[in-house]
């Protein structure tokens, strides 16, 4: 979706009276998806916490749980920016066991085979946009590079099920785990043997080079760009 000029090829001439930080800012791409890093969580943070303390009254992570979960793996969250601006964020961890328990809530465990997704959220200023159902389908879609991935798990409350069901997930049931008196709805995603398994040859060629580069922005810390298309 970014924006490309007639002429692409020749450099725009800038105003003498146009800032720097105002050129700066114009090299930035105009949307793009990269995995989250330490360097985000106060971001990550601030939009969780509006979204969240005014419905259920916490948030899934606190800021010390967004550090930790974006240090041991930062590979499975995503982050989207508009104009170097966090719009909405996935992060999720490793887990390995067929249903969520408590620990799921803390603990990231690199032997298994299932992702769960702590949290899905969007800046308030970007919400009714259609952003989080796309969001939620690219960070599926990159789950798919991922070789030991088999499926994605969350808990939601229930007034959210229609919402994930519409992105291909399915109700478990209830979920053992309980917030106060904040109650929840385990939900699945296959990731392997789906009917959008069977892509062309091109598609794997892209996906897998999606993983390259988020597996070298995630540990290199870099801010390797992939624009919307």
């Amino acid at each position: 979706m970014s924006l490309v000029g007639a002429l692409p090829f020749l450099k725009p001439r800038l105003s003498p009276s146009v800032s720097p930080g105002r050129q700066r800012r114009h090299t930035l791409p105009a949307s793009e998806f990269r995995p989250l890093n330490t360097q985000d969580a106060i971001s990550v943070f601030e939009i969780e916490k509006e979204a969240f303390i005014s419905v259920s009254g916490d948030c899934p992570l606190h800021l010390d749980e967004v550090r930790h979960f974006l240090m041991l793996c930062p590979e499975l969250s995503m982050g989207w920016f508009e104009e170097g601006r966090l719009v909405a964020f996935i992060i999720g961890s490793q887990w390995d066991q067929d249903r969520l328990t408590l620990d799921a809530l803390t603990l990231h465990k690199p032997k298994g085979s299932t992702v769960h997704i702590h949290v899905l959220a969007v800046h308030r200023t970007f919400r009714q946009q259609g952003k989080g159902p796309i969001l939620m389908w690219r960070y599926l879609q990159y789950l798919r590079c991922l070789p030991y991935v088999r499926r994605a798990v969350l808990m939601c409350e229930d007034f959210l099920v229609p919402f994930y069901q519409k992105s291909g997930f399915k109700v478990q049931g209830r979920c053992s785990i309980t917030v106060a008196s904040l109650t929840f709805t385990e939900m699945q995603y296959p990731v392997r043997g789906h009917a959008l398994m069977r892509r062309n040859s091109e598609n794997t060629q892209h996906h897998m080079h999606t993983l390259a580069v988020f597996t070298h922005a995630a540990k290199f810390g870099s801010f390797a760009k992939l624009l919307v298309q």
